[in-house]
């Protein structure tokens, strides 16, 4: 059972899905995750040279959250045991972060 040209294009049209706007969501979330990083990185080590410890602590927590849920998207999806790990490290180093951050905040 074939499906005409017209009927195919018919039910794309009829999706609602506009493959360009995905494409360049899923673009700028790549982009977006990169100037995170960056930015993260640089605060880190600022905070690390003015010995912020406070900031450096609220960074890690912020970026390991983020690792942390992120791999757990894609472990949902793929089922691969290295998001599995990637999920158990972010979050360790997460709860790690959140631990050290009060400790600064009430030492």
């Amino acid at each position: 059972m074939s499906m005409k040209k017209e009927d195919i294009l018919a039910r794309s049209r009829q999706s609602h899905k506009d493959e360009g706007m995905e494409h360049a969501e899923n673009r700028g979330r790549k982009i977006g995750f990169i100037a995170y990083t960056i930015v993260t990185a640089i605060l880190a080590v600022l905070s690390l040279f003015f010995w912020q410890l406070g900031t450096l602590h609220a960074v890690s927590l912020l970026f390991w959250t983020y690792f942390c849920f992120e791999s757990y998207s894609k472990f949902r999806f793929t089922k691969k045991k290295r998001y599995l790990v990637m999920i158990i490290g972010g979050g360790v180093a997460a709860i790690y972060a959140l631990i050290s951050y009060i400790l600064v905040l009430v030492g």
